[in-house]
This record gives C-alpha cells, sequence and structure tokens, in this order.
C-alpha cells in the first residue's frame, strides 16, 4: 500500500537469471527512516533483492526483470528513470569492506572528485562531516593521509559508509556488513546502523538472525525467491504468521 512513510516500494518483483526464476512476486514496503532486514537462508534471493534497489543487477549479463519497485513513488525500472542519479540516491555497503588503495581522506572524497568537485575546502569539510557522521573521525583525524588499508577491519567498513555518505544518499542498502566482523566490531557497526537511521533509511541482508533482532524495525523472511513473511520484527520473531517462518526461526530449517 502506497503510503508517505513509504521510502520503497516494491510491487510484484520477478526477477530471473536467464531461465532461472531468482526472485518470484517479491512485495513489500520499506519505510522512511527505519531499518529493514532481509532474512532466509543461503540462495534464497535475498542479495538479489537488495542489489534490485539500486540496479546493481543490470549490470549481470541475462537478467530480466518485471514488476515495480517505486522510489517516492517513482518507478525506478522506468526507461525514464536515470540510473547514476538513483546510485547517488541508494548507496551500498558489501559483505567485506572494500576501500579503495588510496588514503583515507582520498577514500572519502572519491565521488564528489568523480562527480567534478575540486573545491577543496568543502571536500575536507565534507570529508569531516562524513568520517563523524561514520563514527570514524576520532580514530582517524590525524592520520588522513594514510592508506586506507592500514585500518582495522571495521573501521574500513565505516570508512565505507563515510565514503558513501559523502555522496549524500538516501537509503542506504548493507549486504552482510558484519560477516567479516567480530563480535565486537559487530557491536560498534550495529551501533552505527542504529545512529544512521535518524537520517537514513537502511535495508540490511543478514545471516545473523540475532542482529535481525536488535537492529531492525521491520523483517522480512524470504525462502527459495519468495517473500514468505514480513512484519514487524517483534512479531516476527515472537509470533510469525506463516509456519515456514516458524521452522527457521526456531532452527527446524535453515
Amino acid at each position: 500500500m502506497t503510503t508517505e512513510k513509504n521510502k520503497i516500494e516494491i510491487s510484484g518483483l520477478d526477477l530471473y537469471y536467464g531461465k532461472f526464476h531468482a526472485l518470484q512476486s517479491v512485495s513489500m514496503p520499506v519505510q522512511k527512516n527505519l531499518i529493514t532486514a532481509l532474512i532466509g537462508p543461503s540462495g534464497c534471493g535475498k542479495s538479489t533483492l537488495l542489489r534490485c534497489l539500486n540496479r546493481m543487477n543490470d549490470l549481470i549479463s541475462g537478467v530480466k526483470v518485471t514488476g515495480k519497485v517505486l522510489l517516492d513513488q517513482s518507478d525506478i525500472y522506468s526507461p525514464t528513470f536515470e540510473v547514476t542519479e538513483l546510485r547517488k540516491r541508494v548507496g551500498m555497503v558489501f559483505q567485506r569492506p572494500n576501500p579503495f588503495p588510496l588514503s583515507i581522506y582520498d577514500n572519502v572524497v572519491y565521488g564528489l572528485k568523480v562527480a567534478g568537485m575540486n573545491n577543496r575546502k568543502k571536500m575536507e569539510e565534507i570529508a569531516e562531516k562524513s568520517l563523524m557522521g561514520a563514527w570514524l573521525w576520532d580514530n582517524v583525524k590525524d592520520k588522513l593521509h594514510h592508506s586506507a588499508l592500514e585500518l582495522p577491519l571495521d573501521q574500513q567498513q565505516r570508512l565505507c559508509v563515510a565514503r558513501l555518505l559523502a555522496i549524500e544518499p538516501e537509503v542506504i542498502l548493507m549486504d552482510e556488513p558484519c560477516s567479516a566482523l567480530d563480535p565486537i566490531a559487530t557491536m560498534k557497526i550495529e551501533e552505527l546502523m542504529l545512529e544512521l537511521k535518524k537520517n537514513y533509511t537502511i535495508v540490511i541482508v543478514t545471516h545473523n538472525m540475532q542482529q535481525a533482532a536488535r537492529v531492525s524495525d521491520f523483517t522480512g523472511y524470504m525462502l527459495l525467491g519468495k517473500m514468505i513473511e514480513f512484519n514487524v520484527t517483534k512479531d516476527i520473531f515472537t509470533r510469525p504468521k506463516e509456519k515456514l517462518t516458524e521452522e527457521y526461526i526456531s532452527g527446524k530449517y535453515g
């Protein structure tokens, strides 16, 4: 159902890799300034669905998508929707931190330079603001021109978030953002997510059901390319409506 609270609305979404029907009539809302989690066993379509939200699947040959994905009521799969603009508005943080082999500062301002900005004072202001937004400024303010690859993994992941914040997205997609991190680093990223949702809409894919329960407001359980159940996170984990959801949550399946 279309409401002003929904930043994204997915309706009847099907995706094919060649003849393989990877997503089957998926529908769900993504509410503004909340965290939506996608859970389910490996290969169920979670990451494929996530990549549909900024059309990253377009980069794979043989992919066919039908259905609608509305961003602020505009269909991102319309021929008139500008994909470059979409990826500015809907950014992505990947499973493993992927900083560029550049300085910390150059990582953060990379997207600004690509967009043509050359005002160094402005870029320095944006870099500081973005690093503060990713809770990284205090760790790196005295070593901005050191290699980003020298940072610990959790700080590399937060740097990737800062790089994203610099281009001012509206939606942040996170594909297993903590899978390469230890429990303490995971906790820091989860705290960051909860802070970021004050200003951004967040969709995460996670295999960690406890993580989904801790940080998300809504959760969708996927199985074999289908959205089995979508609901408020607390209800998904305490009183699921679908037997398949209950079996997965209780550990009987998956």
